[in-house]
C-alpha cells in the first residue's frame, strides 16, 4: 500500500519541470529558503492544496529551494530539512491529516525538495483553525462561499465512512449546546469566530457534523462527537472493559463495564476506569527517597486505547473496542484490521501512518485527546521500555488488531 500511495502522489521529472515552467499558480508554490515565516507559509500551502478549491483533483506542489523566477536557489536539501517538512503531516496542526510526500529531487543537476500534496477526500481542511484556499498564485482564508463549495464538493467524493450521513438521525439527536459552548471554540481560530456570522447549521456543516447546510443530516462523526446517544445509531461505538482475577477469560471477573456516550465522555470515563485499576507501587529500598510508580505507565495505556478508538472500523460491525485487564497483561482489541498504507508487516513502525477515520482523528485533536498524529505507538513503546516492560505484542488480522501490554517482571513478582 505504501507503493500505491507514492504512485498516486508522485510526479515524474517531466511533470515537475512543466509545473515549474508555468510559475506559481493554484497548483504550485516556490520557496527559495527556509525561515520560521516560510515554514508557516508552507503549512498554509499544504492546507490550501489539500482543499483544492479550484477542483483540479491533481496534486499541488511546494518547491523548496526554488526562487520565484523558477531558478534553483542552491538551498542545502539536508535530511533534517526533509524530516522537518515531512513532520508537517503529523504534527497535529493540519486537520484532517493531509496526504502528502516529501522528496529530494534533482533537475539539471540542481537539488530541491518537493512537497507533493494530494487533494483531500474530506474538505474543508484547516490549519490552526483556519481554512486556507488557493486562488491563482495567492493563498487566502476561505470565505463563507468557499466553505460551502468545499462542503458540497465533499458530498461527491469517495468520502471516508466517518463523514457518511446517517439517514435515520436528526439534528435534534446532537448536543448543540456542547457544540457551541465547547467544540467550536477549539476548532477555529479566535479571529475567525469573532468575524463569524454563520448560522449554527453552517458551523455544523463546515465541521462535518452534518452532511451539508442544505441537507442537515448528522454524519457518523457528528453522532460520535455530539450524539446524545451515539450507540442508538452506531451500536458498536462503545468500549467493553473487563478486569479479571487471573490470566484467562474464564477466570473470576473483578470489574465489568460497557463504557458508552460521545467520544469525549467515553475516553474520559475509560481513563478513569484504567486509572482506578492501575495500582501504585511504592519502592522503599532502591534509593534514599521512596519512589512511587504505577503498575503500567499511565500514558502508554492511554495512547494504545485512544488509538483503538480512533482507528477502529465503525462500518458494518456492532463489535466494541475491548479492553481486557488480566493479572499479567492488558489486551486491547480494536475491530477492523490495518488500513491504507499500514499493513501487518509494518504495523506500529515509526513514521508509517494512515487514517481510516481522518475526521474523527481531527475531532480528537480538537477535543485535546491527541497532540500530534502517528506517535501513539512509538510513545507507548518508549514509556514501557523505560519502565522495564516487555515489548508490545501485535496480532494484526484482516478483521481486528489486538495489542498486548505485559506487566514488568519485577512488578508481577511484587
Amino acid at each position: 500500500m505504501t507503493e500505491l500511495l507514492e504512485l498516486l502522489l508522485n510526479l515524474s521529472d517531466k511533470e515537475l519541470t512543466l509545473l515549474m515552467s508555468e510559475g506559481e499558480s493554484d497548483r504550485v508554490e516556490f520557496k527559495e529558503s527556509i525561515t520560521r515565516d516560510v515554514l508557516e507559509a508552507i503549512r498554509e500551502a499544504i492546507c490550501a492544496f489539500s482543499n483544492d478549491l479550484p477542483d483540479h483533483r491533481k496534486p499541488g506542489v511546494i518547491f523548496v529551494g526554488i526562487r520565484d523566477d523558477g531558478a534553483v536557489s542552491n538551498l542545502s536539501i539536508s535530511d533534517q530539512l526533509l524530516r522537518q517538512l515531512a513532520d508537517m503531516k503529523t504534527d497535529g496542526n493540519i486537520v484532517p491529516p493531509p496526504s502528502m510526500i516529501v522528496e529530494k529531487r534533482s533537475l539539471c543537476g540542481a537539488a530541491f525538495a518537493a512537497v507533493i500534496v494530494q487533494p483531500s477526500y474530506s474538505p474543508p481542511v484547516r490549519y490552526k483553525g483556519r481554512v486556507h484556499v488557493r486562488v491563482g498564485p495567492r493563498r487566502g482564508i476561505a470565505t463563507e462561499q468557499d466553505e460551502r463549495i468545499l462542503n458540497e464538493k465533499r458530498q461527491y467524493l469517495d468520502i471516508p465512512f466517518d463523514v457518511h450521513p446517517v439517514p435515520s438521525a436528526k439534528v435534534s439527536d446532537l448536543n448543540l449546546p456542547q457544540f457551541t459552548n465547547e467544540y467550536i471554540e477549539h476548532a477555529f481560530a479566535r479571529e475567525i469566530l469573532e468575524s463569524n456570522d454563520r448560522t449554527i447549521v453552517e458551523q455544523l456543516a463546515v465541521t462535518k457534523m452534518i452532511s451539508s447546510s442544505a441537507s442537515p443530516t448528522p454524519t457518523v462523526l457528528g453522532l460520535l462527537v455530539l450524539g446524545k446517544n451515539p450507540q442508538d445509531f452506531l451500536p458498536g461505538a462503545y468500549v467493553q472493559f473487563l478486569r479479571l482475577h487471573g490470566d484467562q477469560l474464564t477466570d473470576e471477573i473483578a470489574d465489568s463495564q460497557d463504557i458508552r456516550g460521545p467520544v469525549a465522555d467515553l475516553l474520559r470515563r475509560l481513563d478513569e476506569k484504567l486509572d482506578a485499576h492501575n495500582r501504585t507501587i511504592v519502592d522503599l529500598t532502591s534509593g534514599p527517597v521512596e519512589r512511587k510508580t504505577h503498575l503500567y505507565p499511565v500514558h502508554a495505556i492511554r495512547q494504545i486505547t485512544r488509538n483503538a478508538v480512533m482507528h477502529r472500523t465503525y462500518e458494518s460491525t456492532n463489535a466494541p473496542v475491548r479492553v481486557h485487564w488480566f493479572d499479567d497483561r492488558i489486551e486491547i482489541l480494536s475491530p477492523g484490521g490495518p488500513f491504507g498504507m499500514v499493513g501487518a508487516d509494518n504495523f506500529g513502525d515509526s513514521g508509517i501512518t494512515d487514517y481510516r477515520n481522518p475526521n474523527l482523528a481531527e475531532a480528537m485533536r480538537t477535543l485535546g485527546y491527541v497532540q500530534r498524529f502517528g506517535v501513539g505507538i512509538p510513545t507507548a513503546r518508549r514509556l514501557l521500555a523505560e519502565a522495564g516492560h516487555p515489548e508490545l505484542e501485535f496480532d494484526v488480522l484482516d478483521d481486528h488488531v489486538l495489542v498486548t501490554i505485559r506487566v514488568a517482571s519485577n512488578q508481577w513478582e511484587a
